[in-house]
């Protein structure tokens, strides 16, 4: 019995990706169809020095989010500062259900993955979340590679196809955790100033006050420009302006020095 071919499932970041990885290895003999309402292309393809099959398809950013466990969700069940140790656990969100359900149906046809995310931290994390949810539908038997490319032009897609790599936990875990420091401080801080100020200020009703480490440093940006107009003393000055009009068209000159203060000078 001759063995049965390898099947090897490419997964990109975006659409867009899975098209151009699609044009430039498969070419004319490329076929699309639909899987759990997500593009899948096929076409041959000879991949460390093997003959394969090659199914590419897409996600849409990250597939999974942190969310604490249940009994933590009601905010006056326990304090805000429980959060810092709180479990934490990772779910699918509804609106990535199809696309989980689309890469373990395709997992369950092929012997090899191939992870086409975007060459940064964030695009490691999500190449981890597809790994792992690609590996529990299969047990953990497929054969796992990183593709590293730097643009979507032919040359660098075959490069990397040629320098096939292993993931990074390294990086993927850096991100993670920047994420659990984002629930955790954010939920904590949302829920103390939120508790706090509605029963000093009735007004607030239900209104929630949001923190979040990227929020504040933006806001301080925003509250330092409105204080710098506010102190704003507006002072008399001169300049110089000259037009030059010839044949019809209007030359502008600009003064070097742009704007005076001491007119006598």
């Amino acid at each position: 019995m001759p063995p049965r071919p390898i099947r090897v499932l490419n997964v990109a970041e975006k659409p867009s990706v899975a098209r151009e990885i699609t044009r430039h290895l498969g070419g004319a003999a490329a076929q699309n169809r639909s899987n759990q309402g997500q593009q899948v292309s096929e076409f041959p393809f000879t991949l460390r020095q093997t003959q394969c099959t090659m199914i590419v398809t897409a996600i849409r950013g990250h597939m999974l989010e942190l969310e604490f466990a249940t009994e933590y969700k009601t905010w006056k069940d326990h304090p805000p500062s429980s959060l810092f140790q709180a479990p934490v656990h990772k779910s699918t969100p509804p609106d990535s259900a199809m696309l989980e359900r689309n890469l373990q149906q395709l997992a369950r046809q092929c012997q090899w993955l191939v992870l086409w995310l975007d060459c940064d931290r964030e695009g490691e994390a999500i190449a981890f979340e597809v790994l792992e949810t690609c590996q529990r539908a299969v047990n953990g038997r497929l054969l796992v590679f990183r593709a590293v490319f730097s643009a979507l032009t032919q040359a660098d897609l075959m490069h990397a196809c040629a320098n096939l790599r292993q993931p990074d936990r390294r990086l993927a875990d850096a991100v993670e955790a920047r994420q659990e420091i984002d629930l955790r401080a954010g939920a904590a801080f949302t829920r103390w100033m939120t508790l706090r100020y509605q029963v000093m200020f009735p007004e607030l009703g239900d209104q929630v006050l949001s923190f979040g480490p990227c929020q504040f440093p933006t806001l301080g940006f925003v509250v330092e420009r409105w204080l710098r107009i506010q102190r704003f003393v507006p002072e008399p000055f001169w300049t110089i302006r000259l037009e030059v009009q010839k044949a019809g068209q209007t030359i502008k000159f600009s003064w070097r020095r742009g704007r005076l203060f001491d007119r006598l000078a």
